[in-house]
């Protein structure tokens, strides 16, 4: 069986996606790494394929067509994933707000000291983000509190987007029925992995703000995340979770 995937979602990431992959494969740990790109006009895509040839057992390509959604997009990545025999899945940005280092603190908190979910956290140990607007942390801190008030979750960054989850996790939790495609999608699959009764760590990191290109946040997906916790919580009722 495959042992580790980094998931990579990508839509105009051309000034990221050499290096992020790069860094990626000097880790100590043989990662591979799956590109998910959403039809990407400004050449992402055509990036990752010429460096396919250089590192053609450990880097993947999925390319759909047009923006789908993140959430959609790491769900494709996830089946990609089961399906390929992988052990460990990673989920990480493109733009170097999640430190590639991390990875291997993810992978050690599964692989070694038997977790079925690792985070990297913002706020497991105070608040550490660097770069962004006071509005930007406040709004996601309080997100997080927000999240664990509705949901009874014990968790401290409910939105994480950095995460290692053992192959069980993914096996265990319908796919299909995933309903949310933004920041929500985060908040979602967290929520299922703990009311499943999987053992989850939170790993202290640092995030960074994208040094370049655009972030893809917008009013839409904070509604979605506001208002789609509380469906969630209620759905949550009439569903079983058992494994």
């Amino acid at each position: 069986m495959k042992e580790s995937v980094v998931v990579i979602p990508t839509y105009n990431e051309i000034e990221n996606i050499v290096a992020i992959v790069r860094k990626v494969f000097s880790l100590p740990h043989p990662f591979h790494v799956l590109i998910v790109d959403d039809g990407s006009p400004d050449g992402t895509a055509e990036a990752v394929m010429h460096l396919q040839a250089e590192y053609p057992d450990r880097l993947f390509l999925e390319q759909r067509k047009g923006k789908l959604g993140l959430g959609t997009a790491y769900i494709h990545g996830f089946k990609y994933a089961l399906k390929a025999g992988y052990q460990y899945i990673f989920e990480m940005d493109a733009d170097f707000s999640h430190n590639p280092d991390d990875l291997i603190a993810l992978h050690d908190a599964c692989a070694v000291d038997g977790f079925d979910m690792a985070i990297g956290s913002r706020y497991s140990s105070g608040v550490n983000v660097v770069n962004w607007p006071m509005s930007r942390v406040l709004l996601s801190y309080f997100a997080s509190r927000y999240v664990r008030l509705v949901t009874g979750m014990p968790i401290h960054d409910a939105t994480a987007g950095f995460k290692c989850y053992s192959r069980k996790v993914l096996e265990t939790i319908n796919l299909d029925r995933i309903r949310f495609i933004g920041y929500a999608f985060q908040i979602e699959m967290k929520f299922l992995t703990y009311k499943f009764g999987f053992k989850i760590k939170e790993v202290p990191i640092i995030f960074t703000d994208r040094a370049k290109g655009q972030s893809k946040m917008s009013k839409g997906i904070i509604k979605e995340a506001f208002l789609g916790v509380i469906q969630m919580k209620l759905d949550s009722y009439f569903r079983h979770f058992t494994r």
